[in-house]
């Protein structure tokens, strides 16, 4: 097939190829897929049937690990804001209650300081993934 040709396939790819392995043979083929660049295993596969050429990369554990963890950090921080935002406005609910109010006041300077520090934090996890992921 000519590249021209091939790239119009990958558009509107139809067809499937059921492949059996046994599982040393699929743990082999995982790992050398998570060895590579190909984000996904059916575009390591394609390479690997048509010779194409396969990137491989040095991956650093250390930093593996910390991006997990990173990435369930961000996973918190979400619920947490999540969290916030549904206490605060069931309070809205109950503002005929004075003491209420006043926090309620408050709580506007409060919550700005806590999601821009989130903000922060999510921005910074975003860079760190994106060199990560190069």
């Amino acid at each position: 097939m000519n590249g021209n040709r091939m790239e119009k396939e990958k558009l509107n790819r139809k067809r499937i190829i059921g492949l059996r392995v046994t599982e040393i043979e699929y743990k082999c083929i995982e790992v050398q897929w998570k060895a590579s660049t190909c984000s996904k295993l059916s575009e390591y596969i394609r390479k690997c049937i048509f010779r194409k050429q396969i990137v491989t990369t040095y991956r650093n554990r250390s930093l593996d690990e910390f991006m997990e963890e990173m990435i369930a950090l961000r996973k918190e921080l979400n619920a947490i804001g999540n969290n916030f935002n549904q206490s605060v406005k069931k309070l809205h609910t109950i503002q005929k209650v004075a003491e209420f109010k006043s926090w309620i006041l408050g709580y506007d300077l409060e919550k700005k300081i806590i999601f821009n520090k989130i903000d922060e934090i999510k921005n910074r996890i975003n860079q760190i993934a994106e060199i990560w992921l190069q």
